[in-house]
């Protein structure tokens, strides 16, 4: 037989244990919906319903408080199909199952602390991880439980207040002005000769070189628009096939941009559109025609994976030992700075979100031009009278 304290018509005694309830309004589908909650005594279901009261108060969700970490992040993944790309939905589920669960999946939402979210980076780095690895970790949970405050689930992101990893942009490895022509020359007449000579005149990623469209080309104007890009993401199709390519518009900005074509560059993609037309006619019926500059012999998007390994293998073929596209993007810029070309107009040409990420990478390469700027000014400013001047050795 229950029993209910006087003026506490939600809180009840039911066998050993005492139950209480508070009324949450109607749904959509107008039924009342109630939440409950469970205790040893009267006192403490009662302080787990002022609880409650209070966290409405403050707009938290009274969601179930056994919700883990795992099966919010699990549900979170879930809501994004159709929302990000392809591609960012693979990273997003990666970083979720490797890395994420593992670490924190057990762990209820509502009671996950900053010093928890803490503990995980310090693992990671321990693990041998890098920095910009564990930024990634931390970005992606920083956006799903900007969700979970969003629905009122936690009342703060400590993803958000967790300590953020310090980033030590790596300078990256890059080809030398003499590597870079013994590599320009050991792919002379090979069918990625423009591929590769785009990539490293213009420090282009290797999924946006592999995204370039004959659209995107204007012979008149002597550019070249960079719009697309390619990548291998999880196949959703429900084929037998766990991967394919896939060609999607660039998502920012500042990575959709125009491209200034020397005549030289010009003349090497007019005659790489002849090579391809060429195969075009010899694949007959078989040719899928997807308006890539840069495809198969049949006009399908070229799988990045491959071309790294026969780059890799034409490298090494030259004399220069194992390269990786990624190495063309650093040497782009390398070669850029070292012309003495301004490092916004770098930044520009790399499609960087910001001149603040080329300044990080990169900036060391400027101190040259930063001396004899400095000696520039001294000459403007002092000439014949800045030898005068040193010649008295300062103020007397």
């Amino acid at each position: 037989m229950s029993r209910r304290g006087r003026g506490e018509s939600s809180v009840y005694q039911e066998g050993d244990h005492w139950r209480g309830a508070i009324d949450l309004g109607y749904g959509p589908d107008g039924r009342r919906i109630r939440k409950k909650v469970r205790g040893r005594s009267r006192s403490e279901v009662v302080r787990k319903l002022r609880d409650l009261h209070r966290e409405m108060d403050a707009g938290v969700s009274p969601t179930d408080e056994r919700l883990t970490v795992a099966a919010f992040l699990d549900r979170w993944v879930d809501s994004l199909e159709g929302q990000v790309s392809a591609k960012t939905l693979d990273s997003y589920s990666d970083t979720v199952r490797l890395h994420l669960r593992p670490g924190l999946g057990r762990v209820a939402v509502r009671k996950l602390s900053v010093a928890q979210v803490d503990g995980l980076w310090r693992s990671k780095r321990a693990a041998g991880y890098s920095a910009n690895s564990i930024r990634i970790m931390r970005s992606v949970l920083r956006r799903a439980l900007g969700q979970a405050e969003r629905e009122g689930v936690v009342l703060r992101n400590v993803a958000a207040l967790s300590g953020a990893p310090r980033l030590d942009a790596a300078e990256g490895r890059a080809l030398s002005v003499d590597q870079a022509r013994e590599l320009l020359e050991a792919v002379r007449g090979h069918r990625h000769e423009p591929l590769i000579t785009v990539m490293l005149a213009f420090g282009l990623r290797r999924g946006e070189a592999l995204g370039l469209h004959w659209s995107a080309l204007d012979l008149e104007a002597m550019t070249l628009r960079v719009t697309h890009g390619v990548k291998r993401v999880t196949d959703r199709t429900g084929s037998d096939r766990r991967t394919r390519l896939e060609v999607g518009d660039l998502k920012t900005r500042r990575s959709r941009r125009t491209l200034y074509l020397t005549p030289e560059l010009v003349e090497l993609l007019k005659r790489h559109r002849a090579r391809q037309a060429g195969e075009r006619m010899a694949a007959g019926a078989a040719w899928q025609d997807h308006g890539l500059i840069f495809a198969t012999e049949v006009g399908t998007p070229l799988d990045p994976d491959n071309f790294s390994h026969v780059f890799t293998r034409l490298t090494a073929r030259a004399g220069l030992g194992h390269w990786h596209p990624h190495d063309l993007r650093h040497s782009g810029a390398s070669l850029m700075l070292a012309q003495g070309t301004d490092l916004y107009v770098v930044s520009e040409v790399l499609g960087h979100a910001s001149i603040a990420i080329t300044k990080d990478v990169y900036g060391h390469l400027v101190e040259g031009h930063k001396r004899e700027a400095a000696k520039a000014m001294s000459d403007a400013l002092f000439g014949e009278f800045g030898s005068h001047f040193g010649s008295h050795g300062g103020a007397q």
